[in-house]
């Protein structure tokens, strides 16, 4: 297991919506205890209207801005805390030049903190025909995203396992 964050301090999450693609969701991100544990918080409303539909916490694996080589692991381990709603997992790579490009994995987040663990082998491939080279991974993004309802979700851990 490689703890990334919040054991590597320098990696810090930060927010981002569909206004970059001309939407209207609107999202606020904070750090929080919940429940007896630090965590980041992502709260928004997910709009579909002006062709958006998402908001996100985003974390660079590297805070160079080179990338994470993987393939020690067999995926991502994350704790989370929610609203009962369906969230997305995003990795990106170096092969993705644009914005709408990832792999994906839905995962639940529920009302109680919990652990999960989500492989590598079950992210697939979203505008990208390459396949996943977890080699060269730059990002993790935890997303709502696709249709209209109020995000709260939160994350107080990101390891490899």
């Amino acid at each position: 297991m490689r703890e990334l964050w919040p054991g590597e301090a320098r990696l810090r999450w930060r927010g981002v919506t569909d206004a970059v693609m001309g939407g209207v969701s609107r999202a606020e991100v904070s750090e929080e205890n919940i429940l007896g544990r630090d965590a980041v918080r992502l709260r928004g409303r997910v709009s579909t209207e002006n062709n958006g539909g998402f908001v996100q916490i985003a974390l660079d694996l590297d805070a160079g801005g080179g990338t994470l080589d993987a393939r020690a692991y067999s995926g991502v381990a994350i704790d989370v805390w929610g609203n009962g709603e369906v969230y997305g997992a995003h990795l990106r790579t170096t092969a993705m030049w644009r914005p709408q490009q990832s792999y994906r994995q839905a995962f639940v987040a529920t009302g109680a903190w919990q652990s999960l663990r989500l492989p590598f082998a079950d992210f697939t491939a979203h505008r990208i025909d390459v396949p996943l080279d977890v080699a060269r991974l730059r990002r993790i993004g935890l997303v709502a995203i696709g249709r209209e309802f109020e995000a709260d979700l939160a994350i107080a851990r990101l390891a490899l396992y």
